[in-house]
């Protein structure tokens, strides 16, 4: 008895298949375009802008201890941060003398943004024939990028405060130190150096402290470059104090404690040569809380923007963008004595580029 079968029945099930660039038959292998009613790239575009994002966000450090300020849409680029003035203790009463009062008042620190952005353009040929997924590539690559331009950029406004510190001179063959009041003073050869060392910090808080500066979380923080870390590492009160020692990390990037200071290691901290300059210089910054704000503007924060090469790649459709936009004031001083900058050079200060 023979028994006839519809193989085209069995076929239906497969005869619209979602993929990732259309729609596919998968008995025949044919293909169409996503129509404007049924397109999975809403889906793809908010994967990678969970990529860019994500990617942006671990390499942030400086942005971790900023006072945030919003920025309403519709509003003039630029936002004001106000501190009440302070008054001086009182002094002793005269028996039926009025006093003379103090004045009173509040001073404005203000912040404008500005936007930056780049993009690369990838063609048809390359996203068909690469091996990987040069998309996501481009993405994960874009949102280092992004991160990295907000990082100098507040580097950059840190380096302007002049609450200075200097790492003394040591001499090599007998530990002895020598104070250094500018920069120029600084040295770094095989008999001299000014690496940072415990009692650079020592130093550095107990300024902090006479400044009355307040704390983040009972802390000072310091964002501190992995040459720098390299050499405190080597003290031996550093050693001691993290024998035992296992802090929980409360902030990204964060490697270990000496005298109340919490350090944070980050590859974009100042690393500074100037043209004929024969060795680097760099600045570890300790600041305490709402030394610096940051503005976030609505409508203008870390945007992931990408073009498939249907909307911007010409008349034969051949390449398709990958980019990214942002506003920010990189950084806005708000309590320079809260902000202190030490300045030291390194082991790898004959042989770091400047940053």
């Amino acid at each position: 008895m023979n028994k006839t079968f519809d193989l085209q029945f069995f076929a239906e099930a497969g005869s619209l298949v979602n993929a990732t660039g259309g729609f596919v038959n998968a008995a025949t292998g044919e293909t169409a375009a996503f129509d404007d009613s049924h397109s999975l790239s809403p889906e793809l575009k908010a994967f990678y802008d969970t990529e860019l994002l994500e990617n942006a966000r671990t390499e942030l450090f400086y942005a971790q201890f900023a006072k945030r300020q919003p920025l309403p849409a519709n509003h003039h680029g630029s936002v004001e941060w106000r501190k009440w003035n302070t008054f001086d203790r009182a002094a002793k009463l005269t028996e039926g003398v009025i006093p003379t009062g103090q004045k009173f008042g509040v001073t404005a620190v203000t912040g404008t943004v500005d936007q930056y952005g780049t993009y690369t353009a990838i063609t048809d040929k390359l996203e068909l024939r690469a091996y990987d997924d040069v998309i996501l590539g481009a993405t994960e690559e874009m949102g280092a990028s992004a991160a990295e331009t907000q990082e100098a950029l507040i580097r950059d406004a840190l380096l302007t405060n002049t609450n200075v510190l200097y790492c003394d001179k040591v001499k090599v063959s007998d530990g002895s130190r020598t104070k250094v009041a500018q920069e120029s003073e600084m040295v770094e050869s095989a008999a001299e150096h000014c690496h940072i060392s415990a009692e650079a910090i020592n130093e550095a808080v107990t300024i902090m402290k006479k400044n009355r500066v307040p704390r983040i979380n009972g802390r000072y923080y310091a964002v501190i470059h992995p040459s720098v870390a390299h050499d405190l590492r080597q003290d031996e009160a550093w050693i001691e104090a993290h024998k035992y020692a296992s802090p929980e990390e409360l902030f990204n990037g964060e490697i270990g404690e000496l005298h109340g200071v919490r350090f944070v290691e980050n590859v974009f901290a100042p690393v500074i040569k100037g043209e004929g300059d024969s060795f680097a210089k760099y600045a570890t910054y300790v600041f305490g809380k709402d030394s610096y704000g940051i503005i976030d503007p609505e409508g203008g924060a870390l945007e992931m923007i990408i073009h498939d090469k249907g909307e911007i790649g010409g008349p034969l459709n051949q390449f398709s963008t990958i980019g990214y936009k942002f506003e920010t004031n990189g950084a806005t001083i708000l309590y320079p004595e809260r902000l202190l900058r030490i300045m030291s050079t390194s082991s790898f200060s004959l042989t770091d580029a400047a940053n």
